[in-house]
């Protein structure tokens, strides 16, 4: 793809896989394949005397033969989002599981519960489900049915059925040992990943923060060019024979006005919500890499362990051969989603900046087509005022 090489300089090391490339032209030519549908809408605030927490309708169509009906409508809140989502990294350690929004997503920006930061958070949601809608395996996820079925008390339930206090203490003990040893062996494309995400979530976060202070100071911009329209419609009461001049300079300013919060809405719908979302999966994604690494380093320990024994080598030997199927089962996992995450990511950069050359374009031309006219109808007016001069 020679226009995202163009692009994206990130790594020429990893080519972009051409088998991606065909499931995405799969994907986008045969929408009608698709046979789940999910809306997240309809926020509604709940009060209590411990809390106040915020709700989200969750509607669901399907054709699947696993779901009892073929429509639900259930009520979920942020938390029950995180627990699918804990559930998810659980059953599929390797495989990249979507961003949600952070608890304060917009944190110095806005108020929380008010209406901007809650249409942020649910347009996030929508797409963390459709996402997961979306994913090959993910789709087929037990929990992630329970989550779009289950009435609330069933939920709640179900929640409760998790791992127990202990055997969550001693996975993150392995995990922590695991990491801590290092891995002698990691085959060479994995590095690359590593490699790739380093400089990806480099570029990404100077991305972030470069939208989010261009969207800060185009609102600055804003506050004070919506003071600057009226003063010339104040100043043409006092000045009779420029009077129509300043009105039409004022008008100019309200119409660029106008155009300026289009743009900024451009930005803060097409634009930033695609660069963080990206920097959230960076971090899920070396996340993923040093599970996978976690995997192979418990295989590690056991192969140095079978080396140094004498005794027990059967034993060891059926713990290595299980060990071996999970590593090769995390490694085909990873390196599946990896060419479908990338091509994503890929197509949703070039999607966000494309969108934001358009807005920029239209910007520019209607601000340009505002001033241009004025100017003509000055031009019209000096000529008349001229010949009237002139006359005898």
């Amino acid at each position: 793809d020679a226009s995202l090489a163009e692009v994206n300089s990130f790594s020429p090391s990893m080519p972009i896989s051409p088998s991606s490339m065909i499931n995405q032209y799969k994907f986008e030519d045969e929408p009608e394949l698709r046979d789940l549908f999910i809306t997240v809408d309809d926020p509604e605030s709940h009060i209590t005397a411990i809390e106040t927490f915020i709700t989200y309708r969750v509607v669901t169509k399907t054709s699947r033969g696993e779901f009892d009906s073929s429509e639900y409508e259930v009520r979920r809140r942020y938390q029950d989002f995180l627990w699918l989502k804990s559930k998810l990294e659980e059953a599929h350690p390797t495989l990249i599981i979507p961003p949600l929004p952070e608890k304060f997503i917009m944190k110095g920006m806005v108020e929380r519960f008010s209406d901007e930061f809650i249409e942020t958070r649910r347009k996030a949601l929508h797409k963390f489900l459709n996402r997961i809608a979306d994913h090959p395996t993910l789709t087929f996820n037990e929990d992630f049915k329970i989550f779009l079925t289950a009435q609330a008390w069933e939920l709640s339930s179900h929640k409760k059925q998790g791992p127990s206090l202990l055997s969550r203490m001693g996975q993150t003990v392995r995990a922590v040992a695991s990491s801590v040893r290092g891995v002698k062996n990691r085959p060479e494309m994995f590095t690359e990943m590593n490699n790739y995400m380093e400089t990806f979530s480099q570029k990404i976060n100077v991305l972030d923060k470069i939208a989010h202070r261009i969207y800060k100071e185009e609102r600055e911009y804003f506050n004070e060019m919506k003071e600057y329209g009226p003063i010339h419609t104040l100043w043409s009461a006092s000045e009779e024979n420029i009077a129509d001049s300043l009105k039409g300079v004022a008008s100019c300013v309200d119409k660029c006005c106008k155009a300026t919060e289009k743009r900024m809405a451009g930005l803060s719908e097409n634009l930033l919500p695609i660069l963080h979302e990206y920097v959230l999966y960076s971090e899920i994604l070396m996340g993923v890499l040093k599970r996978r690494d976690q995997i192979q380093g418990e295989l590690d320990s056991k192969v140095d362990a079978l080396a140094n024994k004498k005794t027990e080598k059967d034993l060891f030997s059926e713990e290595i051969g299980k060990l071996e199927d999970k590593v090769e089962c995390a490694n085909n996992a990873l390196k599946a989603d990896w060419d479908r995450w990338k091509q994503n990511m890929q197509c949703d950069m070039r999607s966000a900046f494309t969108n934001v050359a358009e807005n920029n374009l239209r910007y520019y031309e209607e601000c340009l087509a505002t001033w241009e006219s004025f100017l003509a109808s000055q031009a019209v007016d000096l000529h008349v005022e001229e010949d009237s001069e002139d006359r005898p």
